[in-house]
């Protein structure tokens, strides 16, 4: 009988570990797709086209949270998407979806803060520092260097991480330190899966450091 029983709970053990592996693997290659996606929308188009690809990539983010209500990718994804799209939108309707996306990558935060290196950080961060604060918005800068920097501190290699904190110290005219994160970022390992990705965020960077050199000659 013990030896009936320990067969039992050793395939019940397997079987748990099979399904979370199948799981994991169907969530990371859907968070691939909506990364490849978001990259296209993003770097590829413009004007009503792309906030019209968004809104549908928005809804595309609905259904792989849904289907993993307990994983933080989704949400960390769903939350990119929301901000990118409140910046291509902009206006009134803008604010909303930035709210939308805090709620996001807080509630991905709460679930696994070091998630996809903790890209959770990093994009809440960027969120505070861009949208406007009290009493229009949420913007905060203390908070936004304050969650950035955590974002560095569990990647403090990665493109993106470096990157949105030199933004951040653009922003603060802060301009040798951010020169210092764009050369950071600039030298970051390639995406394996992501080069349309890496690639606009090193056009992206090559106009930041422009943009410092200008105001470290002027």
């Amino acid at each position: 009988m013990k030896h009936t029983i320990k067969n039992i709970m050793a395939s019940s053990v397997a079987l748990l570990a099979l399904t979370a592996s199948t799981g994991w693997a169907g969530v990371t290659e859907e968070i691939s797709t909506l990364q490849k996606r978001w990259a296209e929308v993003n770097y590829q188009m413009e004007g009503e086209a792309q906030s019209d690809a968004f809104a549908s990539l928005a809804t595309e983010a609905d259904a792989v949270v849904s289907k993993y209500p307990d994983s933080a990718a989704p949400l960390i994804w769903r939350g990119i998407i929301k901000s990118t799209y409140a910046g291509a939108k902009g206006g009134l309707g803008a604010l909303s979806l930035a709210k939308s996306s805090k709620a996001d990558l807080e509630a991905a935060l709460a679930i696994d803060p070091r998630a996809l290196d903790g890209s959770a950080y990093t994009s809440l961060g960027t969120l505070y520092c861009h949208v406007p604060g009290w009493p229009i918005g949420f913007g905060d800068d203390k908070k936004a260097e304050k969650l950035l920097l955590k974002a560095l501190a569990i990647n403090p290699d990665g493109i993106d991480s470096n990157y949105f904190y030199a933004d951040y110290l653009i922003g603060k005219k802060r301009y040798q330190d951010a020169r210092s994160y764009l050369l950071k970022a600039k030298k970051a390992a390639p995406r394996i899966n992501r080069p349309l990705a890496d690639a606009g965020r090193q056009k992206e960077i090559s106009q930041a450091l422009a943009v410092i050199e200008q105001k470290l000659g002027s």
